[in-house]
C-alpha cells in the first residue's frame, strides 16, 4: 500500500500520533513535485502574456478614443448626440484607419507599424415602433414609441433605401458570442456594412448613410469592428467600439481592445512554451493517478480534508483550461487562414479573441488556486500553524458576524439606492450601491454628491453608516480575530504545536547533507543532553533513589522547562498573557509536585538533623 502524507487521511485529528519518517519523506516528495509543477505552470502563464499587449492597447486607445474631431473637443468618449457620432466616423476613425497616399507620410499614423486586416465593419441593432404603450393622455402628442432593446422587440425588416446590405437585416451566426453592454445584451446580427479600402470611398459612403438617416429613432446600438496586426511583436489587436442609444435618449460609449497572439508557434521561445504544455499534461496525468489511489485507499475519509477538495478543484480547472485551449487552437487553425485571405471583406477575429480571453481567465484562476495550495505544505510551521488555527477556531464567530454585517450592509445599500439612485452615479443601480458601501469603508466616497442629492438625509445616512459599520462592526471583527489569536499563541507556547515543522525538517536535511560532505561539523548537543540525562538517572539509581522518585523528578524537570519557556522567556515581550484552562491545570499540578518535593526535603532535613544531634561531641 503506498505511503501518503497525513493531509490525505481525512484531516489532522485532535490527538494524532507523531509523524513517521515515511510520512515526512512522502510529504517532502509531494512538495518537490508540486514546486516543479508550479514553475511549469508559471512559465505557461507568462508565455501567454507580455508587456507589448498593454502598450499596443494603449496606442490603439489613444488613437481611436482620445483623438478629437478637428476644430472641436469631441472624441469617442464624449459622444452624446447622433451628429457627434457621424463627426467621429468621418474624422478620427478615418484618420486612424487610413493614411494619406498623396503626402506619403505614414509616420504619424498607426498604419506605419500596424496593418489593417481586411476592412472595418459597422453594424446596428434596432427595435420596432410601438413596442411600448403610450399613456392615453399623451397619445395626441406622441404617436411613436420605441422600447429598450430585447430579442422580442428587435426590428428585422428592411428600411431606408432597401437595395444595399446596410439596409437589410442579416441573421446572427450561431458561434458568435453575445455582447454585454451598459443597457442591454446584443447578439451578432443586425444591419451591417463594410468600409472600403479607399479613404475617399469610405467617406462618401458614410456621408450617404448620414443623409439617408441610417441611424433612426429605433437604433439601440452601433458596433464598429476592425482588426490590426503588428508584425514587430506578432500580436493581433481586435478592436470594438460600441455606441449604445438607450431608450432615454443620448449615447453611451464603450470599447474593447483585445491584443492576442493568434500565431502561437513562431520563435524558439514559442516552441519552449509548447514543450511546457506537454509537461503540464504529464503532470495532470500523474496527479490524477495519485488522487485516484488516495481516494481508493482512504475512501470517504479522503473528502474530510479541505486540501483534498482543493486538489480536486485544481484538477477540474486544469481540465477546463485544457479543453478551452484545445478548442481555441482548433478554431484558430480552421478559421485564421481563410479570414486573412480576403482583403476586401471583414475578418471576424472577435470570436477567436473572445475564446483567447476566456482561456486566459481560466488559466488566471487556476494559477491563483495553485499558489494557494502552497499553504498546504508550509502550514506546519509556527506562523502558518498559528494562522490556520486562528481561522479554524473563529470560523463560527466570523460566520455569525458576517451574517450581521451583510444584513446591515444590504440595508444601507438599498437605502442609498432609493435615496440617491436617480442623481448619484455610485448609487444608480443596486449593484453599484452595494459596491459603494465597500468603497466608503475604504475611504473612497462622494460625500458632496450625496449631500447635494439629499441635504438632510444624505449626511444622516453617511454619519450613521460610518458609525455602525466602520467604528462598531469592523472593530468587532478585529476583536474576534485578536482574541482567538491570543488563545492560539498561548496554546502554542505550552506545547500545542504541529508534530513536525517543515522548515526545521528542511534545515535538518540541509545540515545532514553538509555533514556528509564534510562541509560542517556534526552537532552533538542533543546527544550530549540525552547522555547527560541518562547518566544522571543512573547516578540517582546508584544512590538509592527508587524509580517513582526518578520519574517524578524527570516530569518535574520537563514541566519546569516548559513553564519557564512560557513565562520567563526573554523572547516574549507581551506584558499580559492569558492563561487557559490547560495552562492552569499544568500550573496547579506543578505547584502540587513542588509542595510534595518540599515536604520530602523537609523530612530528609529533619531526619538528618536528628542524626546530627545524636552524634557524640
Amino acid at each position: 500500500m503506498p505511503e501518503a502524507s497525513r493531509w490525505h487521511r481525512g484531516g489532522i485529528p485532535k490527538h494524532r500520533p507523531p509523524f513517521r519518517k515515511e510520512e515526512i519523506r512522502t510529504t517532502l516528495q509531494e512538495l518537490l513535485l508540486y514546486i516543479i509543477f508550479l514553475i511549469n505552470l508559471c512559465i505557461l502563464t507568462f508565455g501567454m502574456t507580455n508587456p507589448h499587449m498593454y502598450y499596443l492597447n494603449k496606442v490603439m486607445s489613444s488613437v481611436f478614443l482620445d483623438t478629437s474631431v478637428p476644430g472641436e473637443r469631441t472624441n469617442f468618449k464624449s459622444i452624446h448626440r447622433t451628429a457627434d457620432f457621424w463627426k467621429f466616423m468621418e474624422g478620427p476613425l478615418l484618420e486612424g484607419l487610413y493614411w494619406d497616399s498623396q503626402s506619403n507620410d505614414k509616420s504619424s499614423h498607426i498604419y506605419y507599424e500596424n496593418i489593417l486586416l481586411g476592412v472595418p465593419r459597422v453594424r446596428q441593432l434596432k427595435v420596432r415602433n410601438n413596442t411600448c404603450k403610450v399613456y392615453p393622455s399623451f397619445q395626441p402628442l406622441m404617436t411613436d414609441c420605441y422600447a429598450k432593446y430585447t430579442s422580442e422587440n428587435e426590428d428585422i425588416s428592411d428600411f431606408g433605401l432597401k437595395h444595399d446590405t446596410e439596409w437589410k437585416y442579416s441573421a446572427p451566426s450561431i458561434n458568435s458570442p453575445w455582447h454585454w453592454g451598459f443597457v442591454g445584451v446584443y447578439h451578432n446580427g443586425g444591419y451591417l456594412f463594410t468600409l472600403s479600402k479607399s479613404k475617399s470611398d469610405t467617406k462618401t459612403k458614410l456621408t450617404n448613410l448620414q443623409l439617408n438617416k441610417w441611424i433612426t429613432r429605433g437604433t439601440r446600438v452601433v458596433f464598429i469592428d476592425f482588426s490590426l496586426y503588428n508584425a514587430n511583436v506578432n500580436l493581433f489587436c481586435i478592436i470594438r467600439l460600441v455606441a449604445e442609444f438607450p431608450a432615454t435618449g443620448g449615447i453611451l460609449t464603450s470599447w474593447q481592445f483585445y491584443s492576442v497572439k493568434l500565431l502561437k508557434y513562431v520563435s524558439y521561445y514559442d516552441y519552449f512554451i509548447a514543450s511546457c504544455e506537454v509537461i503540464f499534461l504529464i503532470f495532470i496525468i500523474v496527479f490524477i493517478i495519485q488522487e485516484g489511489k488516495k481516494i481508493k485507499e482512504f475512501k470517504l475519509a479522503y473528502f474530510k480534508s479541505i486540501w483534498n477538495w482543493l486538489e480536486l478543484l485544481l484538477l477540474i480547472l486544469c481540465f477546463v483550461a485544457i479543453f478551452v485551449n484545445s478548442y481555441y487552437n482548433i478554431q484558430t487553425f480552421l478559421l485564421l487562414e481563410p479570414l486573412l485571405k480576403s482583403t476586401e471583406k471583414y475578418p471576424d477575429l472577435y470570436f477567436l479573441a473572445y475564446w483567447h480571453i476566456y482561456y486566459s481567465n481560466i488559466v488566471a484562476i487556476t494559477i491563483f488556486f495553485a499558489w494557494i495550495k502552497i499553504f498546504k505544505f508550509i502550514s506546519f510551521n509556527k506562523t502558518m500553524f498559528q494562522l490556520s488555527s486562528t481561522l479554524s477556531r473563529c470560523i463560527r464567530d466570523i460566520a455569525g458576524f458576517a451574517t450581521m454585517f451583510f444584513i446591515v450592509l444590504f440595508a444601507y445599500a438599498q437605502l442609498g439606492f432609493l435615496l440617491f439612485g436617480s442623481q448619484v452615479d455610485d448609487f444608480s443601480t443596486l449593484q453599484n450601491s452595494i459596491f459603494a458601501q465597500f468603497r466608503i469603508v475604504l475611504g473612497d466616497f462622494n460625500f458632496a454628491g450625496i449631500q447635494q442629492a439629499s441635504p438632510v438625509l444624505g449626511p444622516i445616512y453617511f454619519i450613521t453608516f460610518i458609525f455602525f459599520v466602520f467604528f462598531i462592526l469592523l472593530n468587532m471583527f478585529l476583536a474576534i480575530i485578536t482574541y482567538t489569536y491570543s488563545e492560539v499563541k498561548a496554546d502554542y507556547s505550552i506545547g500545542r504545536r504541529p508534530d513536525f515543522e517543515l522548515g526545521k525538517m528542511i534545515k535538518k536535511s540541509y545540515n545532514n547533507v553538509l555533514e556528509k560532505l564534510k562541509l560542517k561539523k556534526p552537532q552533538k548537543e542533543e546527544d550530549d543532553k540525552s547522555i547527560k540525562s541518562t547518566d544522571l538517572a543512573e547516578q540517582a539509581r546508584r544512590e538509592g533513589f527508587d524509580e517513582n522518585e526518578i520519574q517524578s523528578a524527570e516530569q518535574m524537570k520537563k514541566w519546569k522547562e516548559r513553564l519557564e519557556k512560557k513565562y520567563y522567556s526573554t523572547e516574549i515581550q507581551d506584558d499580559y498573557q492569558p492563561v487557559t484552562q490547560e495552562e492552569f491545570k499544568d500550573l496547579f499540578l506543578y505547584a502540587v509536585e513542588l509542595e510534595k518535593e518540599l515536604h520530602y526535603i523537609n523530612l530528609k532535613l529533619n531526619r538528618l538533623m536528628r542524626k546530627v544531634s545524636a552524634l557524640p561531641y
